[in-house]
């Protein structure tokens, strides 16, 4: 989760800087908005798994080891920038609610929390996402 969410947490930046065309200002503060929250994010998922007793990865290389997002190739325009980012936010999803079972048979509410609480923001972000790829 992690490392999806860093991994998503910088590809948004990314967009947010080299975005252009004629939807740049909206799809820039789009982007800004989300990679602040993206952000604020990774310190609770990484406290809580400090507080499960165990290690969070912090390194490029832990985190490519470990995400299940697709590293982007080339320069995207701006509309395959967020279509990268719907995917990356269903990926983020899916992971969340992947662990959700885990969470569940350890009895770990406060996971099972955390889990919920990112699962409903990455599913609200890749809806919005979606929407402006609608014709």
């Amino acid at each position: 989760m992690l490392a999806d969410s860093f991994t998503l947490y910088l590809m948004t930046h990314n967009f947010h800087w080299n975005v252009t065309g004629p939807m740049f200002n909206s799809l820039h503060v789009m982007f800004m908005g989300q990679y602040t929250e993206q952000w604020n994010a990774l310190d609770i998922i990484a406290e809580r798994i400090r507080a499960l007793g165990i290690k969070a990865p912090g390194s490029y290389e832990a985190y490519e080891k470990l995400t299940t997002i697709s590293p982007v190739k080339g320069e995207p325009k701006a509309m395959e920038m967020v279509a990268l980012l719907v995917e990356a936010q269903e990926a983020t999803a899916r992971t969340a609610r992947g662990l959700l079972a885990l969470a569940d048979n350890a009895n770990d509410q406060p996971t099972m929390d955390l889990l919920t609480q990112r699962l409903d923001v990455r599913e609200k972000t890749a809806w919005m996402l979606r929407s402006l790829l609608e014709d």
